[in-house]
């Protein structure tokens, strides 16, 4: 089984660090959707990442797709999430907040990158920048009120999407987001990156080394 993307990619990141935690073993083909398209599309005719490709060449995409799929193929021990209802609608309650801001620092990325300067819509910009602060006020709060397990045997997925949401945002977007404001997180996302399976995956260039 292989991963394809980079980690430079937040969502291909979560990837690759749950899957260590799940014990599935895989490969890492760190490709990029911009400077490797053609390559990636020989693999992924969509071109999105991340990609999974299974033994058989078939593609599966989009991180949570793909680790439905790896909870199905982890041994029951090493799932991560809850199936009792009031523990599953927590864990999905902050799953969504940390894909919300993933998905917003994304989409303000995307326009200071990829769209020409004299192209960018300030208010598309501001509106998405308060829509990003206010799941991280919300993850923010959750996180004083009642803390996320963060080591390797006790994280969950939700913990897993914020420390790598929060440490692409801050490689990323550190003027929209100012870290101060949100110390619970910052020192949620320290503590996970200290972790060997974020190690293992840093978020950059490189690739992942089991």
């Amino acid at each position: 089984m292989k991963l394809i993307g980079m980690l430079d990619s937040p969502y291909v990141r979560r990837v690759a660090v749950s899957l260590q935690l799940l014990d599935v073993q895989f490969e890492h083909q760190s490709l990029s959707v911009f400077s490797t398209y053609d390559q990636f599309r020989q693999i992924n005719p969509v071109v999105k990442a991340p990609t999974l490709v299974d033994d058989d060449g078939a593609v599966l995409m989009d991180s949570t797709l793909i680790l439905q799929y790896a909870e199905a193929l982890a041994r029951p021990s090493a799932r991560r999430t809850p199936t009792m209802p009031t523990e599953l609608f927590r864990s999905q309650r902050l799953l969504g907040l940390a894909l919300a801001a993933c998905d917003k620092a994304v989409q303000i990325v995307y326009e200071r990158g990829v769209r020409p300067a004299e192209k960018l819509h300030q208010p598309w910009v501001d509106r998405v920048s308060q829509q990003l602060l206010a799941a991280l006020d919300m993850l923010e709060a959750e996180q004083i009120k009642q803390p996320l397990d963060v080591t390797s045997d006790t994280i969950a997925p939700p913990g897993v999407m914020i420390a790598v949401t929060w440490h692409f945002i801050q490689q990323m977007l550190p003027d929209v987001v100012v870290a101060a404001r949100y110390p619970a997180l910052a020192d949620y996302s320290r503590q996970a990156e200290a972790l060997p399976e974020f190690k293992a995956a840093p978020h950059g260039d490189g690739t992942y080394q089991a």
